[in-house]
């Protein structure tokens, strides 16, 4: 048995093909499966018999929504989705006025490491399937086309228009099924190049076979610090893939696709939120013609560092503009809900407030190289 998801059109060509069916059969298995219904037994323009068979083959792999938090007057829902072999990811839905963005998760956990971000110290389990992040849009989309969203703000879209691979996991530490996602979501649910962002903290190899796919998605790039110093306590994969390394790959992305990248940057009071660090981030995006999407810290019990106030953020903002670069202040959604940036599985993982080994040595490492500096 397997999910269909994970088919694709051209897998479910060939499942038809050997079965002696047309290939236009494949074309309505995915229109199902782009409303999110999975059950061969409700997809009522299939032959009887088809649909027999088919029930036969295909795993019954959706998710079971567990838990539903809406936050932001109806603007965000987040979604805990407990998979068929007992593990639990989440995905975010956030709507604007013309826009509905589907933020998934790639992995259960994360194996990644960063200090700041509850996902990754609660660890990582598993890889996801491309089914399994196809089904988080799926599931979304489909709650948005049958109107069961409420509240919701008005003018939002009643379908899926956006996705960002910015949940939990590191979507390029699970290339093949992030690939095999965004091929579906765009080939098959339609869904523009352009309306497709993937983040990763720098694995550089797998930003440069992102290149290849020949699709001008967005990347985005978590920078969090402008030096090696700094990035290798916060970003540990620094240490494997340095920012000269990064910046060469990221070069390499722009002159492939044509696309602007983005370099995230969560700002840390006390620690990365100073004015020489802003200079720095903002020599980088000149360099590499980058967008920065600045994101204050979000909180989370087993986090030792803080938000940085109101006032050190708008010193860090203008001070990055200052230095030629174009930056965003990002609109933080979800904080009430844990549904935030850095706060996935925060509730479940890390209610008990303790801090976690990770936490704790990153933050002395940073706390001494602060006083050294």
């Amino acid at each position: 048995m397997t999910d269909p998801y994970d088919l694709g059109r051209a897998g479910l060509t060939e499942l038809f093909a050997s079965l002696g069916e047309p290939a236009y059969r494949a074309g309505q298995v995915v229109a199902w499966l782009t409303r999110g219904v999975d059950d061969p037994t409700a997809m009522t323009d299939l032959p009887a018999a088809l649909r027999h068979e088919l029930a036969e083959r295909f795993a019954p792999a959706r998710p079971r929504l567990l838990r539903h938090l809406i936050a932001d007057r109806g603007a965000t829902h987040k979604f805990l989705l407990g998979l068929p072999d007992g593990e639990a990811v989440e995905a975010v839905l956030m709507l604007y006025p013309g826009r509905a963005t589907v933020c998934v998760s790639t992995q259960a956990g994360c194996a990644m490491g960063c200090p700041f971000c509850a996902t990754g110290q609660a660890g990582f389990r598993r890889q996801l399937t491309a089914g399994e992040i196809v089904r988080q849009v799926a599931l979304a989309h489909a709650m948005l086309v049958g109107g069961e969203l409420e509240p919701r703000p008005r003018r939002a879209p009643d379908h899926v228009t956006n996705v960002v691979f910015m949940g939990m996991g590191e979507p390029l530490a699970n290339l093949a099924a992030t690939e095999a996602a965004v091929r579906w979501l765009h080939g098959e649910m339609g869904l523009g190049a352009r309306h497709l962002t993937v983040s990763t903290v720098g694995l550089t190899p797998g930003i440069r076979r992102l290149g290849e796919l020949g699709l001008p998605i967005t990347l985005a790039v978590s920078l969090h610090a402008a030096d090696d110093a700094l990035r290798d306590d916060l970003v540990p994969i620094n240490r494997v893939h340095p920012l000269a390394e990064l910046l060469e790959a990221v070069d390499e992305y722009r002159r492939i696709t044509g696309r602007r990248v983005t370099f995230e940057y969560v700002l840390i009071g006390g620690v990365n939120d100073r004015i020489e660090h802003a200079r720095g981030l903002a020599r980088l995006a000149r360099r590499s013609r980058a967008h920065v999407n600045v994101i204050p810290l979000n909180p989370t019990p087993g986090v030792v560092w803080r938000e940085p106030t109101p006032q050190a953020t708008s010193a860090f903002v203008a001070a990055v503009q200052a230095g030629g670069a174009a930056v965003t202040l990002r609109d933080t959604r979800g904080r009430d809900v844990d549904a935030a940036c850095g706060q996935l599985l925060a509730t479940y993982h890390l209610g008990d407030g303790r801090r976690l080994p990770v936490a704790e040595g990153a933050a002395a490492r940073v706390d001494l190289a602060v006083v050294a500096r």
